[in-house]
């Protein structure tokens, strides 16, 4: 099946991002993936001019939030964000929303980056991503990984960032006020939270509201499941990343798919697509009848269904050329119906793929 783009242009439907005055739509463009090779977490060689088509593309057909990080080839993502985004009207430019607090050598490009919100370099970073994106205010800028400890995250939170990297020693009510701080002094719109556990949310929430909360959610990794349901009773917007688990949900990955990734692609190595591919890609082949069914692809039920949780405002979904963007645009609008939400709950439990409820009560 071919999707034309053309078929849903600027009707893609939208959802108030808590109480921050933002209406976004219900699918966002991730530029963790077009971050380049040569940063511990890259996702092998990637074309910048692609890069830039395919934001453009998923501007073009509505989109109108763009999700990325300091930290994101470190630097290299937000400056290829702004050079997407220049020459756009100023009434079609999206939101832009990014991360902080993950601090990189830059003598060192492959070492992992430490965690630190200690308020100063949280400062330092913050005039950095306004530089980089070239703009006065950003729209959401969001705590990327707790910084206070180094034990492991309530609910095995960790992904991609080693655990053996974090730098400690800025308690959250510290680095929260600061957050609070760049709010009231304009450099920052909305503040928000990504890979923070419950606890921290109530003790966040005491020093300034939490506009926004950044999970990992995905039919494979539910885990996240108790923060959304404290962030939709209190107001907070929730975007979740990784609906498509890295591409796992796309229904295009085999162990022979993985054999041929770049040795410089993270992937490589991670258990998903190593220890647990099997169960994986069982429920990406489990999600393909739902999409003949909708006329659409597994990639685009696996997002939809991270939309349809209760709590949920919007998907962050990467793409590295404007030929992705196509295979998730659907999402944004797809309908599924409880035959299919109960199939897909049905598929997780048979295949025992990633751990979390299989369904929300809400």
């Amino acid at each position: 099946m071919k999707f034309d783009s053309k078929d849903i242009a600027m009707s893609l439907p939208v959802r108030p991002l808590g109480r921050t005055g933002m209406h976004i739509t219900t699918v966002g463009f991730g530029a963790w993936a077009i971050s380049g090779p040569d940063w511990r977490y890259g996702w092998g060689a990637q074309d910048d001019t692609e890069s830039i088509a395919a934001i453009r593309h998923a501007v073009e057909y509505g989109v109108n939030w763009i999700d990325t990080a300091a930290v994101y080839g470190l630097g290299h993502s937000e400056e290829l964000v702004a050079k997407a985004l220049a020459g756009i009207p100023d009434a079609d430019i999206p939101y832009v929303f990014t991360k902080t607090g993950l601090v990189w050598d830059p003598d060192n490009r492959r070492a992992p980056p430490s965690r630190n919100m200690a308020p100063a370099v949280v400062r330092r970073e913050v005039e950095g991503s306004l530089r980089r994106l070239g703009v006065e205010r950003i729209d959401l800028l969001q705590v990327h990984w707790p910084a206070e400890d180094h034990g492991p995250l309530a609910g095995g939170a960790e992904t991609a960032i080693d655990a053996s990297a974090r730098t400690p020693g800025t308690p959250l009510e510290e680095y929260w006020q600061v957050m609070a701080d760049l709010q009231d002094e304009g450099k920052v719109r909305a503040i928000g939270l990504s890979n923070h556990d419950t606890s921290r949310l109530d003790r966040a929430e005491v020093i300034a509201h939490v506009d926004s909360l950044q999970p990992p959610f995905s039919a494979i990794n539910r885990t996240a499941a108790d923060e959304i349901a404290w962030a939709r009773s209190r107001e907070t917007g929730v975007i979740c990343y990784s609906p498509m688990q890295s591409g796992l949900l796309t229904g295009t990955f085999s162990r022979e798919r993985v054999q041929t990734l770049p040795e410089n692609d993270w992937r490589r190595g991670h258990p998903d697509f190593t220890t647990n591919l099997d169960r994986n890609v069982a429920l990406a082949a489990a999600l393909r009848p739902i999409a003949q069914r909708h006329g659409s692809t597994v990639g685009a039920v696996a997002v939809a269904w991270t939309l349809h949780w209760p709590g949920m405002t919007g998907a962050i979904v990467g793409a590295r050329n404007a030929a992705q963007v196509d295979g998730w645009l659907p999402a944004a609008s797809l309908q599924l119906d409880q035959s299919d939400l109960g199939g897909i709950a049905g598929a997780i439990a048979a295949t025992q793929a990633g751990e979390g409820p299989v369904r929300s009560d809400g």
